[in-house]
């Protein structure tokens, strides 16, 4: 089997394409030309290196010239405003325009648990999408626009909405790494009440997710890429404290606004492809600190 990765060298993007060449899949990295990140993959073997941004991707197929069996869209531009997440809207448009040219069956992209926006209670796929940020916003019209495309262009569609992934790769600047930075250190961390319910995935368990909707989703269907084992967030917090770390301090704060909840459903997926998560919350943030460490 041979793939074509967008966003190859990111942070969920490089796991996805570790997970395939350990699953023996021909990958084609599409990655940002000159991007140290790009240095994550580039030793892999059965790998070939394409250099394009986002801006770039209407020329994919003539960049690619190779055809392949399932197209994996995970690209997607930094920016908050709304003209900037409207340029992840075309990219992602011409990334399916490329799979079909390339002669993929199958094009896969993820999206985010942010198109559901502040829900409260359990989150299934069938949840009323609701986002308040232009970045939510932009991932649902391309998971609209997108789908009507590829029926358009007659290719299989599967959009998986991923949740809150940790681990390998995973940049500084989100909150989990700098928390176990700064705990580390002895030092004290402020933190939200993190009353709220969240939902922590492993990032090899989240890349092997993505596989599993692209060689047994049903097309047409979205899935949410999520553990399933949600509690409030300060439950995970302490783990890590008190379980992990040992060391320094956490405060929490007043109540975060708007209240985003992520209590998610895994049903969808495990029945419809058969994958399972396999790595706790504490065997991952271990997994975690000795990656870093290593590094």
């Amino acid at each position: 089997m041979k793939a074509i990765v967008t966003g190859a060298a990111g942070f969920l993007g490089a796991n996805l394409v570790e997970e395939l060449v350990k699953n023996h899949y021909e990958v084609i990295a599409v990655v940002r030309n000159g991007s140290a990140h790009n240095s994550r993959i580039k030793h892999l073997e059965g790998l070939r290196l394409v250099a394009a941004g986002l801006d770039e991707y209407d020329k994919l197929s003539m960049l690619i010239d190779e055809e392949a069996d399932v197209f994996y869209h995970l690209a997607w531009g930094t920016g908050s405003s709304v003209r900037e997440q409207h340029e992840n809207i075309v990219g992602t448009l011409y990334a399916v325009e490329a799979a079909s040219q390339l002669g993929c069956v199958r094009f896969v992209a993820t999206g985010s648990q942010a198109e559901y926006g502040a829900h409260q209670g359990l989150i299934t796929e069938e949840t009323p999408t609701h986002p308040f940020t232009a970045y939510g916003a932009a991932k649902l019209s391309a998971d609209v626009l997108s789908k009507v495309r590829a029926e358009e262009l007659g290719i299989e569609w599967v959009w998986d909405r991923v949740f809150s992934v940790y681990g390998r790769y995973e940049p500084f600047g989100r909150m989990l790494p700098d928390m176990i930075e700064t705990l580390q250190q002895g030092e004290t961390f402020q933190l939200s009440s993190c009353e709220q319910n969240w939902d922590y995935i492993y990032s090899s368990d989240a890349a092997r997710a993505v596989i599993a909707t692209g060689e047994r989703g049903i097309a047409g269907e979205i899935y949410d890429v999520t553990s399933g084992d949600y509690h409030p967030l300060k439950y995970f917090t302490e783990l890590v404290h008190q379980k992990i770390i040992g060391t320094g301090e956490l405060i929490y704060d007043s109540e975060v606004h708007p209240k985003v909840s992520l209590q998610a459903s895994a049903d969808k997926i495990i029945n419809d492809t058969g994958w399972k998560p396999e790595v706790n919350f504490i065997d991952g943030v271990q997994r975690y600190i000795e990656w870093k460490a290593d590094r």
